[in-house]
């Protein structure tokens, strides 16, 4: 995949992050490609990005984005400031940025742009990642598997899926054409289960933390 840089005096920063380099992506939209990821066999526990302060075993200890958006915005901010701490895990999953299904298909777009961005760019720097597979509508069917990898690992989320029996279903049929696509050989699953998947042997649950349970959550609010 083709790296471009920016022209002149626009290598600074505020360039939507263009100035580290433009990727010629893959699909209509561009969207940065990410290598499969095979091997996360190290990771005996997952946190949330929000935990990683306090982890003292990084080396055996995966890293989600299932939390509010506004808690992981900075790693899209200040790319470069976090690269560092994150390499220390045994695996990263990609930034969770919500495609909404109320909101306008450019940003929704523009948060899977971002995802991919972020873990573009955290390959390039040594992190192990775990490419995070987000839709919402049967809509962003179209295209939110623009840039994921065929054959690895990936983690997906159900938090806010099960509220209506439209949502559980666009939660169904998103899994489905993603196994049809991707095939993945592992999915990091975090959130409720539907009884139909509960024999597939790909799903692996990523377990609450213990800052999660001490606080009882499970995940970012909202709905699909």
């Amino acid at each position: 995949m083709a790296v471009r840089r920016l022209p002149g005096n626009r290598e600074r920063r505020g360039c939507l992050n263009q100035e580290l380099g433009i990727i010629d992506g893959v699909g209509p939209f561009g969207i940065p490609q990410l290598w499969p990821e095979y091997d996360v066999a190290g990771v005996e526990k997952w946190i949330s990005f929000n935990e990683v302060g306090g982890c003292s075993v990084p080396e055996r200890t995966g890293v989600h984005f299932f939390i509010e958006d506004h808690l992981f915005e900075r790693v899209w901010a200040r790319p470069e400031r976090y690269y560092g701490v994150l390499k220390k895990f045994a695996a990263v999953c990609t930034p969770d940025f919500s495609p909404f299904s109320d909101f306008p298909k450019a940003c929704q777009l523009w948060n899977h742009y971002r995802k991919h961005w972020c873990g573009w760019w955290w390959q390039q720097h040594g992190v192990k990642v775990v490419p995070t597979v987000t839709w919402s509508s049967p809509e962003t069917l179209e295209w939110a598997f623009d840039g994921e990898p065929v054959g690895g690992v990936v983690a997906i989320s159900s938090v806010g899926m099960f509220d209506t029996a439209e949502h559980e279903r666009w939660l169904c049929e998103g899994y489905e054409e993603m196994v049809r696509r991707l095939k993945p050989v592992k999915v990091f699953w975090k959130g409720r289960v539907p009884e139909m998947y509960e024999g597939d042997g790909r799903i692996q649950r990523i377990e609450a933390s213990h800052l999660e349970r001490l606080h009882g959550l499970n995940g970012k609010d909202g709905n699909a």
